[in-house]
């Protein structure tokens, strides 16, 4: 299209600039009365005529766009050669044949007997169809006033301001929900491929809805291609495309260097992992003057869901700079914009160095959280800063995203049904062999929970189709038994899960990637034996020679410790615990575990409290032995453990350097925490127990067992 793109004829440019005027006139009438609107409506229409053959032009070239959508470099070039071929014979005559087409051309003109003229004919009344189908809009001939210099790629000038409620759209139009309401049977398919089956099954008997829908992915997809390939959308054209973001970056492109942008959209525009390039551009830049963020609870909008989140968006142009950032977040209505307490400012430093590889926002409830968390990131590195180009890490930490797809690994599971019938047998270790073969338990993220991979078995529910395994937690007898192994669901090959983790290793640390901000805790890592893992429970690898264990400890006791958990609160938006996530989330260096409580050590101390909440079971040996310790599993314990977690949060509330006043408030976050502490005890037990550990290390005092 580049080769077609420059066809405009000077008369038209002129014609099109001379309608500035028009327009001029039209916007400085006030219409307050009959004739004045009259006027308007006359001027309007000759600039409609004076700006027709122009806007026709425009309308082939985005239609020829569209028909070469998604095609490959040479057939694009092939589908072209009847265009360029006519432009290289009636050069003088491009501009009208782009813009009135083939009628254009007087009957006897050789040109009509050149045999690429059918095709060139054909092509453009398709290029205009589409036109008229999907009403290009032309904003510098639809806006002659706004812009000078039309014949540029980017035009002077724009609008001082762009203000809407853009569609929140996907470009993609999924089966069940473009089917709902409209084929039940379809909408309610239990899988993809049964829903296509249907699908194809309708469109090869003639059926109008299925042919209907045929054409709307057809678009969908020419619309997708258009997009990627275009350079008006390099921002937001990536992953799946929603309408809305289009609609950003077309803002941006139509307001003045100094205009100002406001739109609502959904919370992903300043969350999501496909918009960071974008957001990172506004917010570190100080371009972004307000971002209030609302829950739509069906207050705003009744046929959204509930739980659905959007946000009122205002930026400013390539010029324009705001001093500061007005936030909220979690608002249900306008009124708390003015509440100093909800409403606070970040700075751009505070966007790059709070989300520092991405520039995504921040989720802060109150002032009182950006503060805290603000100051926690200025003091403590975050796990990988990628923010300079390369890979800076506070500890040498590598990502895996589990070792068995569930759905493309899925030929290797089995059931212990499946083992029994080819002869396997059940061995030590919750494990099945058969000669030299050996199956390990699969373990999903349901099983394990903070300091414990014993945390749940996973059981068949025979009265439930749609889900058939289910949680089943584990009971105090079983925990306190070392030999207690909780059941799963599938078991893979030995020789699979050694192609990542040796069994010589014996050990790996693992975290849910499945979490919720509004579950007891959000972050639960588990330093897990020697299994197979789902792609649901990512590994942390530590990639440090001989000290492996060594770091475990003092990366699984600040993951799960009370004050990080605090900050990923305020970082993640949905229900996935993406490693770009963590690995902006700010850690304790190594270096912090050198200071000294009385005459202990930080890294003395984790190391304790974490070899004792661990190795509760005989599968665990393995990490107990790389941390030195060679007695037996330590019993479990609930008193015990609540003591040894109180202390290890404490002196993570220490190494962060929050105040007693920041913890106290921190732990009043963890509603759940409380409501089961109030349920078993009467009272905020954690709390009253983690501050009075605090106050111990103040005094430098590690032994003590605090009374409460």
């Amino acid at each position: 299209m580049k080769r077609l793109g420059k066809m405009y004829s000077p008369s038209a440019i002129q014609a099109a600039e001379n309608a500035t005027g028009g327009m001029q006139r039209i916007e400085e009438m006030s219409d307050a009365d009959i004739s004045e609107v009259e006027a308007s409506a006359s001027l309007f229409h000759e600039v409609e005529k004076t700006t027709a053959e122009l806007r026709s032009l425009l309308d082939t070239l985005c239609g020829v766009s569209w028909l070469t959508a998604g095609m490959k470099k040479k057939a694009r070039a092939e589908f072209e050669v009847p265009l360029v071929s006519a432009f290289a014979l009636q050069e003088e005559q491009a501009f009208a044949l782009l813009a009135r087409g083939p009628d254009s051309v007087a009957a006897a003109d050789p040109l009509r007997q050149r045999n690429f003229w059918p095709a060139f004919s054909e092509t453009w009344r398709q290029a205009n169809r589409i036109a008229a189908r999907e009403r290009f809009l032309h904003w510098e001939a639809a806006f002659p006033g706004v812009w000078q210099g039309w014949q540029d790629d980017r035009p002077k000038g724009g609008f001082d301001a762009v203000i809407g409620n853009p569609p929140w759209d996907q470009i993609e139009q999924p089966e069940v929900e473009w089917f709902a309401l409209r084929d039940e049977e379809i909408e309610l398919s239990p899988t993809g491929a049964s829903r296509k089956a249907l699908i194809r099954e309708r469109m090869q008997s003639g059926n109008e809805l299925a042919l209907t829908y045929h054409d709307v992915r057809r678009n969908a997809a020419a619309m997708r291609s258009l997009v990627k390939e275009s350079s008006a959308y390099p921002l937001l054209s990536g992953g799946r495309v929603n309408l809305y973001s289009l609609f950003i970056e077309r803002a941006m492109r139509l307001i003045k260097p100094d205009g100002i942008v406001g739109l609502l959209t959904p919370s992903g525009i300043y969350a999501d992992k496909t918009a960071a390039r974008f957001f990172k551009s506004v917010s570190t830049s100080g371009r972004i003057g307000g971002l209030f963020d609302f829950e739509n609870r069906k207050i705003f909008f009744k046929d959204v869901h509930a739980s659905f989140k959007f946000c009122a968006l205002i930026f400013g142009g390539e010029e324009r700079r705001f001093d500061q950032t007005e936030c909220a977040f979690f608002l249900h209505d306008t009124a708390a914009i003015q509440d100093g307490k909800r409403c606070f400012p970040l700075a751009a430093d505070d966007f790059a160095r709070v989300n520092p590889n991405t520039g995504t926002a921040p989720v802060f409830r109150t002032r009182r959280d950006s503060d805290i968390t603000r100051r926690i990131y200025e003091s403590h590195p975050v796990l990988v800063d990628r923010s300079k180009g390369g890979e800076e890490k506070a500890w040498p930490v590598r990502y895996m995203q589990g070792l068995f797809n569930m759905t493309s690994d899925s030929h290797l599971f089995c059931t212990a049904a499946d083992l029994e019938g080819e002869g396997f047998y059940p061995v030590l270790g919750n494990h099945w062999k058969k000669g030299d073969t050996l199956y390990l338990p699969l373990y999903q993220g349901r099983m394990f929970h903070q300091f414990d991979h014993r945390a749940n078995s996973v059981k068949v529910n025979p009265e439930s189709t749609h889900n058939p395994y289910v949680s089943e937690g584990v009971t105090d007898v079983q925990r306190a038994d070392p030999s207690f192994l909780p059941s799963t669901q599938y078991w893979v090959p030995a020789e699979a899960v050694s192609l990542t983790v040796p069994r010589s290793q014996g050990w790996y640390l693992a975290f849910r990637d499945i979490a919720r901000t509004t579950d007891v805790r959000t972050m639960i890592m588990a330093v897990l034996p020697w299994v197979g893992c789902g792609h649901k429970v990512p590994l942390v690898i530590l990639t440090a020679d001989n000290r492996d264990s060594d770091l475990a400890v003092c990366l699984l006791s600040n993951f799960n410790s009370l004050p990080f958990d605090y900050v990923v609160r305020q970082k993640l938006q949905g229900t996935n615990m993406a490693w770009y996530i963590v690995e902006q989330l700010p850690v304790i260096a190594p270096a912090g575990y050198d200071r000294t409580f009385g005459l202990t050590t930080a890294r003395e101390l984790v190391r304790d409290h974490v070899l004792r909440l661990t190795y509760t079971a005989h599968d665990m040996e393995p990490f107990a032995r790389d941390l030195g310790y060679d007695g037996p599993p330590f019993i479990w314990n609930d008193e015990e453990r609540r003591h040894l977690r109180a202390r290890l949060d404490a002196l993570y509330f220490h190494l962060y350097g929050l105040s007693k006043d920041d913890a106290a408030y921190i732990l009043d976050t963890f509603p759940i925490v409380r409501k089961q502490d109030e349920a078993a005890f009467g009272s905020f037990r954690t709390k009253e127990m983690v501050l009075a550990y605090y106050n111990a290390l103040d005094a430098g005092d590690t032994e003590v067992e605090v009374a409460v």
